[in-house]
């Protein structure tokens, strides 16, 4: 079968196409021929920094949709080979086949066709757990969101609505991106530099939560931005800056909260509640409160175009990689 590894860090060039073995599940996992794959920043900070990279070479990809091809030995979840799913993987989701634990497998949602699915398994359970169940936005309350143009950010703007805010608010890198968000729930979109327009949008009280994919400097101009009793939520760390703190001078006067949020992470260490939160966050999708917009779309081949793409910092919305040939995708 065909795979995308790279077998040392760097640039988009390193992702090279190549021929392996076709992975056979271990107990507690299925296998799936893949349709599509997402593409996510962790792929791009695993090609170029080893994040979550266990050893090399090393196949990346986070999340698939696919037909079930074999299930292993203990599996007890009411999968069937040949079932249409969903799955989030710990890696080698660049390929023909991947094989993954079962408990991150899930029947494709009712009324979702398999290439809107590969969207779903990392980016909707995590905005729907910074909304909900770890941002705990109550309705009335203001958000401010990091990558408004992204995949989670298109998808956090329509939660937050849906959920009753009073105002959401994006931060993106240009105008166009500014654009494109404003479709997806958003209020004002800043450009740049916050800290500021978000106190002038408030009346100076700033917003109740602040949602930070970035770290570093964006991440204490966010802390900065928190009205009274405001909370903060950290997922990410795309700046690859140190490792923050945070203590009693930064939150005692405003009485501030910071949390944080990782759904590889979750996947590790609790996969029933994973579980839980992904079926809450996949109904969203088809009762029609979230849509998600896939705005460019790869072979597999083209992996480091993708990459690429999304590096540039010039992507909005979702990309994929289109893996399966047509007689996959047309069953």
């Amino acid at each position: 079968m065909r795979a995308v590894e790279f077998q040392e860090y760097g640039g988009p060039e390193v992702l090279k196409v190549v021929e392996t073995e076709i992975p056979r599940p271990g107990p507690g996992q299925v296998s799936v021929d893949v349709a599509y794959t997402g593409v996510n920043f962790a792929d791009l900070k695993a090609r170029a920094e080893g994040y979550r990279v266990p050893s090399l070479p090393f196949v990346p990809g986070l999340e698939v949709s696919g037909r079930v091809r074999e299930i292993g030995a203990g599996v007890s979840d009411g999968l069937t080979v040949g079932q249409e799913v969903v799955a989030l993987t710990a890696g080698g989701a660049y390929a023909d086949v991947v094989a993954t634990d079962a408990v991150t497998v899930f029947p494709l949602p009712e009324g979702i066709d398999l290439r809107t699915a590969a969207t779903l398994p990392t980016v909707l359970p995590t905005a729907y757990a910074l909304v909900h169940t770890v941002g705990r936005l109550q309705p009335g309350e203001t958000v401010l969101v990091q990558g408004a143009a992204g995949g989670v950010g298109t998808v956090v703007g329509q939660l937050a609505r849906a959920a009753g805010a009073g105002a959401v608010y994006g931060v993106v890198s240009s105008a166009g991106k500014a654009e494109f968000a404003r479709g997806y729930g958003y209020d004002e979109v800043f450009v740049g530099e916050f800290e500021a327009p978000v106190r002038a949008a408030t009346g100076g009280r700033g917003v109740d939560l602040a949602l930070d994919p970035v770290g570093g400097d964006t991440l204490r101009a966010g802390l900065a931005s928190l009205a009274t009793y405001g909370r903060l939520v950290s997922f990410g760390n795309a700046s690859s800056a140190a490792p923050w703190q945070v203590g009693q001078p930064e939150l005692y006067p405003g009485a501030l909260s910071v949390s944080g949020f990782s759904i590889l992470t979750l996947a590790k260490t609790d996969p029933v509640a994973l579980r839980a939160l992904t079926e809450r966050a996949f109904a969203t999708v088809a009762d029609g409160t979230v849509s998600l917009p896939v705005t460019a779309e790869f072979g597999l081949e083209e992996a480091a175009e993708a990459h690429r793409a999304m590096g540039a910092r010039t992507s909005t919305g979702k990309l994929l990689l289109r893996v399966a040939g047509q007689e996959l995708l047309t069953k």
